[in-house]
């Protein structure tokens, strides 16, 4: 009983891991599909962690925060998106200069409007955090450890983002394969030229799927930043979106892969925690930093050589010069 206990409780770690990770990754894929390169997505959270915390800790609500996140990102976007569709510049090294930039910039501001060591305060009044939901007879099934602690570990428990980000990848495999702007996304990721050519601006559809990673990514940075954590805090994304950008390669640039990869990865970050300091058979206690070390080492080693060919939309990375 006390193994299943513990199975239950990493499952239920794992889907909140996943959360900001799925975000980032169907952010990424919306993105990467227009044929505009994600690394940004990164910089792009932890814009949002620190916008939405410090607008929760000064309002007090976690809606305006949430609204705060999600318009810090797009602004973020938007800077990538100037830089490299309108002014065709490097997408990499773009997306880079953003990273590093708000890397810095998000302690600084903490710094200069909290004063209390680069981070925000603490989110502990009612409404400034989005708060884990409890669903009908929870209480009752955590008596019946099969199936009520699944129930009440695995499907209530978590707050309104979890349910969002799931509810988003049947959603997005909709948009991205059973309507118009679906199809014309991955076109103009695979063809501008022909999407030029049929009359439909490039740019207008680079643009929008700029902008709707930036909505995501404002939404997953809000997520670590108000309902997994309780503030703002330097480096708080610890690579998640980088993460985010190979879960979306390990799943080919497809909803459902993508979410597939992201549970993987966040199941392996969920194990880690579990087993620091547990002693196990014939190795012992593992240290500390080859555990933290362990998604990162399988993310190397799936993308090395489990994930097959992984073929990227053609015209990614490429700026597009409309034909004269």
């Amino acid at each position: 009983m006390e193994t299943y206990t513990l199975i239950v409780l990493t499952l239920a770690a794992t889907i909140r891991v996943a959360t900001p990770l799925l975000l980032a990754a169907l952010a990424g894929m919306f993105s990467e599909r227009s044929g505009v390169v994600d690394l940004g997505l990164e910089g792009k959270m932890l814009g949002a962690a620190f916008a939405s915390a410090a607008v929760s800790a000064v309002t007090g609500s976690a809606w305006a925060g949430l609204g705060a996140g999600v318009a810090a990102a797009v602004v973020l976007a938007l800077l990538i998106a100037f830089a490299t569709i309108t002014h065709r510049g490097d997408q990499v090294v773009a997306a880079v200069a953003i990273n590093i930039m708000v890397a810095g910039l998000g302690p600084t501001l903490a710094l200069a409007w909290f004063n209390i060591g680069g981070q925000t305060p603490q989110l502990d009044l009612p409404g400034q955090r989005f708060l884990a939901l409890v669903w009908p007879w929870e209480h009752v099934a955590r008596e019946h450890p099969f199936p009520g602690l699944l129930y009440a570990e695995l499907l209530s428990g978590h707050n309104l983002v979890v349910y969002f980000a799931a509810a988003l990848v049947p959603f997005s495999a909709w948009v991205l394969y059973r309507t118009r702007f679906g199809l014309r996304l991955r076109a103009v990721g695979e063809n501008p030229l022909a999407v030029d050519t049929a009359g439909i601006s490039v740019a207008g559809l680079r643009y929008q799927a700029v902008v709707i990673s930036g909505m995501l990514c404002g939404v997953a940075g809000t997520y670590l930043s108000t309902a997994a954590s309780a503030g703002f805090t330097r480096d708080m994304t610890a690579g998640k979106g980088y993460l985010a950008l190979a879960a979306l390669i390990f799943g080919k640039w497809k909803p459902y892969p993508t979410l597939g990869a992201c549970l993987l990865f966040a199941f392996t970050d969920a194990l880690a925690v579990r087993l620091q300091g547990t002693p196990l058979p014939i190795v012992g206690v593992i240290p500390v930093q080859f555990i933290l070390a362990l998604p990162y080492v399988l993310t190397v080693l799936l993308l090395a050589g489990f994930v097959g060919k992984a073929v990227a939309p053609a015209a990614i990375g490429v700026p597009y010069s409309k034909e004269k």
